[in-house]
């Protein structure tokens, strides 16, 4: 790979302090300080109020980001290949059935079966939106974000097309949080487009070796430490800045990209 050109037109995120593209585009410019707590649970606009009801926190979390992005965008979402990227999947369900089988296997619940696959989110945002265009969903641990990011821009680029991207995770229950520590819900968005478009921040990317995660400030590290998906607020601040900037987003040991981002 030599070098991937796209643009940004669409954003979206939603996490603690974080309540969208407006609240969050000021934080991360320093124009108001870190809010303090939780984010009130999502209820994303595109989802039927049933399927709001029974559909775990990972699918709210996703799909509340990419609905922002695509408004944003002004994007139809039906018309959209997406890649939906996720650290860990939903591990409350998984927790849940876990615990179940082991004791009780006959009373495991086929609605929670249902949403324990990886792909649930992106198969909630699909029969919401009535999407039948290609969609994808990856894990590259906690380096989701970075390897969605890659999945995206090559599709937008070989595809010459808009290409809605998300990354999301949700809190850990159960024994697993010893191994996967989050204790919040986060997800981003990023609706992007050929670079030829003309419209929206130019992103740039290409292959770079392995590196350590940026340096952020100090409420960013803290909330990458509580949700992997966080690892693409370097990016966002990025985006929300007015000068050009250059970082490193990993996408996998041992590969990471090299971003430069013009607002």
């Amino acid at each position: 790979m030599s070098e991937l050109a796209v643009r940004v037109t669409g954003i979206g995120v939603y996490g603690p302090g974080l309540c969208g593209w407006e609240q969050a585009s000021a934080l991360l410019r320093g124009d108001q300080p870190p809010a303090a707590g939780d984010a009130p649970k999502p209820a994303p606009p595109l989802l039927p109020a049933a399927e709001r009801r029974r559909a775990p926190d990972t699918v709210l979390y996703a799909a509340q980001a990419a609905a922002e992005a695509c408004a944003m965008a002004a994007a139809d979402p039906a018309q959209l290949p997406c890649v939906f990227s996720s650290t860990q999947g939903d591990i409350a369900i998984t927790d849940y059935m876990c615990a179940t089988l082991a004791s009780t296997p006959r009373e495991l619940s086929p609605t929670k079966f249902h949403n324990s696959v990886h792909n649930a989110a992106v198969g909630y945002w699909s029969i919401a939106t009535g999407c039948r265009a290609p969609s994808t969903a990856l894990s590259a641990w906690t380096d989701s974000v970075g390897g969605g990011l890659f999945e995206a821009a090559v599709q937008t680029v070989d595809g010459d097309a808009p290409v809605l991207f998300v990354a999301y995770d949700a809190a850990s229950v159960g024994p697993l949080r010893s191994v996967v520590p989050f204790d919040c819900g986060f997800a981003l968005a990023l609706v992007l487009a050929p670079a030829a478009n003309g419209a929206g921040a130019q992103l740039r990317l290409r292959r770079a070796g392995h590196a350590p995660a940026e340096t952020t400030d100090g409420w960013m590290e803290a909330l990458r430490a509580r949700n992997a998906a966080a690892a693409g607020l370097p990016l966002l601040q990025a985006l929300a800045g007015a000068q050009p900037r250059s970082l490193r987003l990993s996408a996998g040991a041992p590969f990471a990209l090299q971003l430069q981002v013009t607002p």
